[in-house]
């Protein structure tokens, strides 16, 4: 996946309480096994009308958020059952970054091990970004994973916490196996020194 350091992008407002799984990626699409195409079914049931038409008034169908990276959502994001679909659908979708007051923890950790960060904020900050965005829908915000800082419209800027792990994983675009691989060098030497020399079994050879 790409590495993740810093990313400008207008926002999608959805600022909806309690979000879970089952909405973002309905049971339904539950049976694919993997990620390709699982964007086209994000929030589908709020997205789509029953025929499959897109509905002109739900946040994602709208022109001013096409192609935006970062989601702004409720409080609560990702409850629910623990379907590790629910990020791959986000991804799919393009999103990058997801800014909330809390996630659920297994939604979260699911979040980050499928590149997607999730940012939390003081409700205070959510509630002023989401009047910037009803005013301008198509202002801008910058996160900075280095620096764990999310710049918003006006400048200021709002720190956010991470994991050093994680974080180190999404700057390298690298889930937890490929961080393991990359010390497959240091691994093999380290094996080479202390591997115990095979003794032959007592009565043969």
């Amino acid at each position: 996946m790409a590495g993740f350091t810093t990313l400008t992008s207008r926002v999608v407002p959805l600022p909806i309480d309690n979000i879970d799984t089952d909405q973002i990626i309905p049971a339904r699409f539950l049976k694919a096994t993997v990620k390709d195409g699982m964007g086209a079914h994000l929030f589908a049931d709020w997205r789509y009308e029953a025929d499959g038409s897109p509905r002109p008034d739900f946040v994602l169908n709208k022109p001013d958020h096409k192609g935006s990276q970062v989601l702004l959502v409720g409080d609560n994001f990702g409850c629910g059952s623990s379907r590790e679909h629910a990020p791959w659908a986000l991804s799919g979708h393009g999103f990058r970054a997801i800014i909330s007051t809390s996630f659920a923890d297994i939604f979260r950790s699911n979040a980050l091990k499928n590149g997607l960060l999730p940012i939390v904020v003081e409700a205070s900050t959510l509630r002023a970004l989401r009047a910037v965005l009803e005013r301008s829908p198509t202002e801008e915000v910058t996160i900075d994973l280095a620096s764990q800082t999310l710049i918003v419209p006006g400048g200021d800027r709002v720190e956010f916490p991470i994991d050093r792990f994680s974080k180190t994983c999404l700057l390298r675009g690298s889930d937890e196996l490929g961080y393991l691989l990359g010390f497959e060098r240091q691994i093999a030497e380290y094996e080479s020194r202390t591997s115990i020399p095979r003794q032959p079994i007592r009565g043969q050879g």
